[in-house]
């Protein structure tokens, strides 16, 4: 829902041009649920959700740390007054020059899921801790994250050891369950994975620390759900389930559930159209679309929820499109998108939950449209 802040903000500014309203005490209040639900839990926010410097400075005086991924995140951090031993280097993708770049900086802890990349941060990073993403399934998640990151178990243990070969210090596990995962049971399965890993480098007299059990935490679009305290208590569960007494030190990286029920975006309807005379389909254009900022309509995954002036008349399904010259830059099509059928030219429209995931998806200037711009108040 549109705070009252970002209802005044919108109606006294007047902003030009689609735009996203964030509301800061809504972060400061999610992370204060995020330390409740899992008080043993370091919080290292995601930046890559929403790294507008107001919302860094924020979590940085609340004593977040930071996951980055990329040398111009960990600077942002830095530059928000996040110490060097409160950020994560979690890309498991870089180049040997941003590591070394990043180790300059104080970074001690990154994130690799390959023999290769391990070698990379032995030679750039020498003695720095490192953590080997383990592959999940994502079910349950509306935003699976496929099998770009992560390897399996088995590979995660021979990952870690030559790690520990190199000098590097095999400190733990990482995996990520998908983003708006719904799904409380998905952290349990995980665990067990990480568990194994675990227990087959003990064996070998290498013992892990640290498992890093991401984020996926999710936001209210459509659909509610879970609450922070009940995934806290779901997680602790299966941590004690498969670490009995000896509970290894963990982190969580929230982004999506940090920041994104923070942020609205005004958008502009302007054009309502059908495709032939006998169409009983409306087609509505809006001033935002996938280029804007809208990304995560891709395959219509994130279903964002919409208020009009117009609520509360009739309203049918229809196909929801952005403004630019590219077929694909249609949100809902193949399960249309209810809006009353007095919504016209001209209308302003709030799209909820968008604090996360939109101003850092916007394009550049695809079809000579600005980025989206952002408010944080």
């Amino acid at each position: 829902m549109a705070t009252q802040r970002i209802i005044d903000f919108i109606n006294t500014r007047r902003p030009n041009g689609p735009c996203m309203v964030l509301d800061l005490d809504v972060v400061r209040e999610n992370f204060h649920n995020f330390e409740m639900a899992l008080p043993e839990s370091k919080i290292y926010y995601a930046v890559k959700a929403n790294p507008a410097p107001e919302i860094l400075r924020l979590l940085a005086s609340l004593g977040s740390s930071f996951d980055t991924a990329s040398v111009a995140e960990v600077e942002m951090a830095l530059d928000a007054g996040a110490t060097a031993d409160r950020i994560s280097f979690g890309n498991t993708i870089k180049k040997e020059r941003d590591i070394a770049r990043a180790f300059e900086l104080g970074i001690r802890l990154f994130a690799v899921d390959c023999v290769e990349e391990v070698e990379k941060v032995a030679r750039a990073a020498p003695g720095a801790r490192v953590f080997c993403r383990v592959l999940t399934d994502g079910a349950g998640a509306e935003w699976p994250l496929s099998r770009k990151f992560g390897c399996v178990p088995a590979m995660a243990v021979d990952v870690l050891r030559s790690a520990q070969q190199l000098g590097l210090e095999s400190y733990g596990v990482s995996f990520h369950v998908g983003s708006q995962q719904t799904d409380l049971a998905a952290w349990d399965r995980a665990l067990g994975d990480a568990k194994q890993v675990f227990d087959a480098l003990a064996k070998e007299g290498i013992t892990l620390k640290m498992v890093n059990m991401g984020g996926g935490f999710p936001t209210r679009y459509l659909k509610d759900v879970p609450t922070a305290q009940a995934y806290g208590q779901a997680i602790f569960q299966a941590l004690s389930k498969h670490f009995g007494n000896r509970l290894p030190e963990t982190i969580i990286e929230p982004g999506r559930g940090m920041v994104g029920n923070a942020g609205v975006i005004k958008a502009e309807v302007v054009l309502v159209s059908k495709k032939a005379d006998n169409d009983n389909v409306r087609w509505v254009y809006l001033d935002i679309g996938k280029f804007g900022g809208l990304a995560e309509t891709m395959d219509e995954a994130i279903r964002y929820h919409i208020t009009t002036p117009r609520d509360g008349d009739v309203s049918e399904p229809c196909v929801l499109a952005g403004p630019t010259c590219d077929s694909a830059d249609v949100m809902y099509e193949k399960n249309p998108y209810p809006l009353p059928i007095s919504l016209t030219i001209g209308d302003e429209v709030l799209i909820e939950g968008t604090g996360a995931y939109t101003t850092t998806y916007s394009a550049v200037a695809f079809n000579g449209f600005e980025p989206l711009r952002s408010y944080v108040i």
